[in-house]
This record gives C-alpha cells, sequence and structure tokens, in this order.
C-alpha cells in the first residue's frame, strides 16, 4: 500500500521525530527529577517544602513521558520534492529536488548534545534536527545549504540522489 498526500502525490519516504526521544533533553529532565527525589528524600523530616521537592520530579517524569508523543519533525519526500513538517505552530518547508545539487549523509558528534531544532537559520545551513547521529546535508544551486537530521540517513541519501538522477535526466530529456 503506497501512501498518497492531498495533493495526490505519492510518498516514497517518511521520518516522524518525537521531542520526548532526545537523549540531551532527556538527560537534563532526568537530572533535574532524581535532583527532586534526592532533595526530598534527604529531609529527615518530610514537611510541606519536601512536599513539593516530590511533586515537581513527579511532574518532570510525567513531561518527560509527554513529550514522546508530541511529533517534532515529519520529513516526507515525494517525487520532486522534500517536505518537512513541525509542531502545529511551524510553517511547513518544502525543498524542491530540481534545485538540489548535492546530497551527502554528515555523521556528526554535534547531534549528541543538540537541542531539537526546525528551521534554525545558523551558520550558512537551515537546519532542521531532533535527535540521532545521522543527518544528511542537502545543496540547492544558490549555495543554501540545509541539514535535516535522520535516523535512516542513508536511505535517504540513497532516495535523493536516485530521484534527482531521474529528475535531470527527464529535465534534460525534454530539452
Amino acid at each position: 500500500m503506497k501512501l498518497r498526500m492531498k495533493d495526490n502525490a505519492e510518498i516514497l519516504f517518511e521520518e516522524k521525530q518525537y521531542l520526548g526521544y532526545n537523549r540531551y533533553s532527556n538527560v537534563r529532565r532526568l537530572v533535574l527529577g532524581v535532583f527532586c527525589f534526592i532533595a526530598y528524600f534527604w529531609q529527615e523530616e518530610h514537611d510541606r517544602n519536601g512536599d513539593y521537592l516530590f511533586a515537581m520530579g513527579v511532574a518532570i517524569m510525567a513531561i518527560s513521558v509527554l513529550l514522546m508523543f508530541i511529533l517534532h519533525l515529519h520529513t516526507k519526500v515525494t517525487g520532486h520534492s522534500v517536505i518537512l513538517d513541525g509542531l502545529w505552530t511551524a510553517k511547513r518547508v518544502k525543498i524542491d529536488l530540481a534545485n538540489i545539487v548535492s546530497v551527502k549523509a554528515v555523521p556528526s558528534r554535534r547531534f549528541l548534545l543538540s537541542r531539537p531544532v526546525y528551521n534554525l537559520h545558523w551558520k550558512g545551513a537551515i537546519k532542521f534536527y531532533c535527535r540521532g547521529k545521522e543527518g544528511v546535508e542537502l545543496v540547492d544551486r544558490d549555495g543554501m545549504v540545509y541539514v535535516i537530521g535522520s535516523q535512516m540517513s542513508g536511505q535517504l541519501v540513497q532516495l535523493l540522489k536516485d530521484l534527482i538522477s531521474t529528475n535531470n535526466n527527464t529535465a534534460s530529456s525534454d530539452d
């Protein structure tokens, strides 16, 4: 069964990344929650202040679990474009494959301690990332660099290279 979008374009690749799976954010929340629990149990008398610490620890852990269900980045590839959807407040970004001149996988250690970003313009690149150790770097004709974090970067790079070569062959045969 092949998936189709509203405009009847066939989805060739799809990946969803959720906020709750970002390693750096998880560690930060876990440390803060554990600190609250340790401070609660450290007190000799569990008075009202200790109860607040315990309640904060429980709330932090509950938020961590809820974040596992919040979609941060939804990557879709159709025959002619890469479509990136973000949180409900973010604009949809559509990258036309006809303008892409270079595609490569970028393994990076920087992704390990990165916060989730969507459409971040930083040092000449536009970044879309949530979690993982891999990414895909796209360069368009204008020199704009897009870095898209992906758990399946090898599969995404191969598909994009195939689509770009197919689109270039189709465009050159039309001339």
